[in-house]
This record gives structure tokens, C-alpha cells and sequence, in this order.
């Protein structure tokens, strides 16, 4: 009985622990998914936004079509910044930093876009009028801070690129030459290689050397080695005649 209840107990804490992965695991997934819906809503917010400010730049004369005309380069710099920053992060860390930058630029941008939105609505022609040089001017340092740091980072990016395809053509050149690069001295002929071979062979025709085995008798009539049965018979001929003598 208390080994059963150890296996039962053991079993609902299992299942216990299942379930907590189980939700803790839901959990997450669900908080991913409503991250990545927010960041898409973000997204086609803002280009429908862009897509506004464009169609106002063009068909609102007078201040209303500057203001919108301000705010879609300030909204067009900053972009542009953070897609060609955010590609070569990958390759170049040093790429973070100013990304944090961007990241405050930012800050300074949106704030100023607020106060461009404003000053869209305000009916007061002399008050416009008024404000929007200095806001202008804002926006102009900000566009111009965006664009110094997407042209810096353009340069470096080509600027990597040369230098690693330039070791890239220095690695293929040595290559090149080692391939080409043989011994003739080392790679002996089919002639050669025979000759020799045939000259540090032993010759058939030479005397063995002083331990080797000496040579098969031969017979008296030819030159033929004489059999065990030859033998035999010499053998029976030389007895019959020591008998007979």
C-alpha cells in the first residue's frame, strides 16, 4: 500500500507539473502573439499615416501642406535610419550605439511631430505662420543628425565590403600560384621510373649471395636436375652390379 501510494502521489505531481508547463507555456505564447499583433497594428498604423502626410503634401496648399511636408521628412529620415542601422547590426556591433542614439533622436522627433500635429489644427493664420520656421528648423537638425548617422553607416558598410573582397582577391591570387606552383625534379618519368626499377632490381642470371642455397644438381647426359626416381634407379643398377662382381 505505501508503494502504491508513493507511485500515485509521484503520478499527480507529474501531472501537476505538466499542467503548470502547459499554461506557463500558453502564457508566453499568447503575451508573443499580442506583442506581434500590437507591432503589425503599429506598423499599418503608421503607414497609413505616411500615406496621409504624402496626399497632403499635394493637395493642401499654403501652411498646412508645409507642416505635412515637415513632418513626412522627419518621419521618412528616421525610418530610413533605423532599417539600414537594424541591417547591419548583424554584421557590425558597433551598429548598437547608434541605434541608441536613433533611439533618442527618436524620442525628440516624436515630440516635435506632436507639436507639428497641433499647429496643423490651429486656425490662427498669424500664429502659424509664426511658429512654424522654428519648428521647421527642429526638424531640420533632427532629419539632418538622422541622415548623418544613415550615411555614415552606408560608408562603413561599403567600406567593409571592399576590404573584405580585396582580402577575398588576395587569398584567390596566393591560391592560384600554389596551384601552379609545381616540381618538376620530384615527378619522374614513366622511362625513368622503369629504369630504375629495373636497376635496383636483383638480376635472375646473378650468383646468389654466400648464405643463399646452392644451385639443383644436374645430370651427366643433360641438363636436366636429376629425380628422386633417377636416383632410385641408379641406386638398384650400382647394387646389382657390386652383387654380380
Amino acid at each position: 500500500m505505501d508503494a502504491l501510494g508513493v507511485v500515485v502521489g509521484l503520478g499527480v505531481l507529474f501531472v501537476v507539473a505538466l499542467l503548470i508547463m502547459i499554461t506557463v507555456g500558453a502564457v508566453k505564447a499568447g503575451k508573443a502573439a499580442a506583442r506581434k499583433l500590437s507591432q503589425q497594428e503599429a506598423n499599418a498604423r503608421r503607414a497609413i499615416e505616411t500615406a496621409t502626410l504624402k496626399a497632403k503634401t499635394f493637395a493642401k496648399p499654403g501652411a498646412p501642406g508645409q507642416i505635412s511636408a515637415v513632418r513626412l521628412s522627419l518621419r521618412t529620415a528616421l525610418d530610413s535610419t533605423r532599417k539600414v542601422l537594424a541591417a547591419g547590426l548583424a554584421e557590425d556591433s558597433q551598429l548598437a550605439e547608434s541605434l541608441q542614439l536613433l533611439t533618442r533622436l527618436d524620442a525628440h522627433a516624436a515630440e516635435l511631430d506632436g507639436e507639428l500635429k497641433a499647429l496643423e489644427l490651429e486656425p490662427d493664420a498669424g500664429r502659424v505662420a509664426d511658429k512654424l520656421p522654428a519648428l521647421r528648423e527642429r526638424a531640420e537638425r533632427i532629419t539632418h543628425a538622422a541622415e548623418s548617422m544613415r550615411w555614415a553607416a552606408q560608408d562603413r558598410m561599403q567600406r567593409f565590403a571592399d576590404d573584405e573582397l580585396a582580402r577575398l582577391a588576395d587569398e584567390c591570387e596566393t591560391e592560384a600560384g600554389a596551384l601552379r606552383h609545381w616540381d618538376t625534379g620530384s615527378a619522374a618519368s614513366p622511362s625513368s621510373a622503369s629504369a630504375s626499377s629495373s636497376a635496383s632490381a636483383p638480376s635472375s642470371s646473378a650468383a646468389p649471395a654466400g648464405g643463399a642455397p646452392r644451385p639443383e644438381r644436374k645430370a651427366i647426359s643433360n641438363d636436366r636436375p636429376v629425380t628422386a626416381e633417377q636416383l632410385l634407379g641408379l641406386a638398384a643398377d650400382l647394387t646389382q652390379r657390386l652383387r654380380k662382381s
